[in-house]
């Protein structure tokens, strides 16, 4: 059965942007995949039990998942932030556990080479994060906005007129975790931006925070590597 369209020009407002929601399963996953990864990590790489940020990610999507239903997105905001905080601050000290390890050979070869691997991983889905929940005011205003003509990331959707132009673009177009996810693994792969500039001062900061800490896990590896060669 067809769903009926309102009348009333705020019901329509409001239908129009519940339509064009963008899912919020992915960036779920991703934090969940966080987690696991940080619970994958040996103890000595860990504040804490290495299931802490597992069961504090776990605990605070309840509310994340009941603000964003019940439509009051400034606390969802607060409770994205404060998630995405907590992620950040495990990575960045089990990386410096990491760099600290390495010269007093505390971890077998093995265990230190995957847990390289698990931080560069979580470095990309982090950023991803925090690229998703600050491009233009997070997604909830994103979605108010219709079509993504404004931004902090150039999208190369952005610069093409689908009136004018003969490649397929959807007129409501606007960036979903995937295109933020895309956005991160090629930070984190060549250090720099590939297809989307960036255009504010803050997202230059987070991807030069994101590309010192690849670079690091990175040089981690092939320091490892060599060693063992």
């Amino acid at each position: 059965m067809a769903q009926k369209t309102p009348k009333d020009p705020a019901q329509k407002a409001e239908h129009a942007e519940r339509a064009r929601q963008e899912p919020r399963w992915p960036p779920a996953v991703a934090l969940l995949a966080v987690g696991g990864l940080y619970f994958a990590l040996p103890e000595s790489l860990t504040y804490g039990p290495n299931w802490l940020l597992l069961a504090l990610v776990l605990l605070l999507m309840g509310p994340m998942l009941f603000t964003q239903r019940r439509a009051t997105p400034r606390w969802n905001r607060l409770l994205g932030f404060l998630v995405s905080g907590l992620v950040t601050a495990g990575m960045v000290l089990s990386l410096f556990l990491l760099v600290r390890a390495l010269p007093r050979h505390e971890l077998p070869p093995v265990l230190l080479l995957r847990s390289a691997a698990a931080l560069w991983g979580t470095n990309i889905l982090v950023f991803a994060l925090w690229y998703w929940r600050l491009d233009a005011g997070g997604p909830h205003a994103r979605n108010l906005r219709g079509r993504h003509t404004q931004g902090d990331f150039l999208f190369p959707q952005m610069t093409i007129n689908p009136e004018q132009s003969m490649l397929r673009v959807d007129p409501d177009w606007g960036p979903g975790f995937v295109d933020y996810l895309f956005l991160a693994f090629n930070t984190s792969t060549a250090f720099s931006p590939t297809d989307v500039p960036v255009l504010s001062r803050w997202a230059k900061v987070l991807m030069m925070v994101q590309s010192t800490i690849s670079f690091t896990t990175v040089a981690l590896l092939a320091a490892r590597a060599v060693n063992i060669l």
